[in-house]
């Protein structure tokens, strides 16, 4: 798939195929996450990947405690609003099922320093700012591949639990979890708010 046709096509899909990646694509979308550019030249980002059913399920116990108070504000706000309203309706239901039944759960890790959840400057962020980078060619070589990822935050102590169940040192955080599978043939479709860059361009001054 050329450049541009990944960028295009790349979203967030949370129903899946019950069909199992192979190992060799699996390898090939983590090759394309490590050529993300790393501040510091070492590339301290490692990657916990899941598959089988027991430890999926030992991982993603604590999202549930995170999803359950934020489904009951659903319930209440959430009535063919916003285009962002519809999305957390489709998305918010999901949070468990879009993980599980990916083929894959992946971790990604990466070494924080001290100043990472208390920031003095910017440089601070710089380890913050290259996994994202990762994780955003892990999106694009996925859609490349004929496959796409779902995503979560961890919410509370959800991403602290989650690196102490899978054995990730203490100096390590969990910046999002990552369902990697194939879409299915039904996913809902999510609106998007489109814009264009001449809306966003400013040549000169704002």
């Amino acid at each position: 798939m050329e450049l541009y046709e990944a960028i295009y096509n790349r979203r967030i899909v949370r129903d899946f195929q019950d069909k199992t990646v192979p190992e060799e694509v699996l390898e090939r979308i983590i090759n394309a996450g490590l050529q993300a550019p790393t501040h510091d030249h070492l590339r301290n980002w490692e990657f916990v990947i899941l598959q089988d059913k027991k430890d999926k399920e030992q991982a993603l116990q604590f999202i549930s405690n995170g999803v359950k108070p934020q489904l009951e504000i659903l319930k209440q706000i959430l009535v063919n609003g916003t285009p962002q309203q519809k999305m957390y309706a489709v998305a918010m239901p999901r949070q468990y099922s879009m993980l599980f039944n990916a083929s894959h759960i992946i971790f990604p890790f990466f070494k924080s320093n001290s100043g990472v959840m208390h920031p003095t400057s910017v440089s601070s962020l710089n380890p913050l700012s290259s996994i994202w980078c990762v994780i955003e060619n892990i999106f694009l070589a996925a859609t490349a591949e004929g496959l796409a990822c779902s995503m979560r935050i961890p919410v509370g102590d959800e991403g602290i639990n989650v690196a102490a169940e899978v054995g990730a040192p203490d100096d390590y955080l969990l910046p999002c979890y990552i369902g990697l599978g194939y879409p299915a043939d039904d996913k809902p479709f999510v609106e998007q708010v489109e814009y264009t860059a001449k809306q966003k361009m400013h040549f000169g001054k704002w």
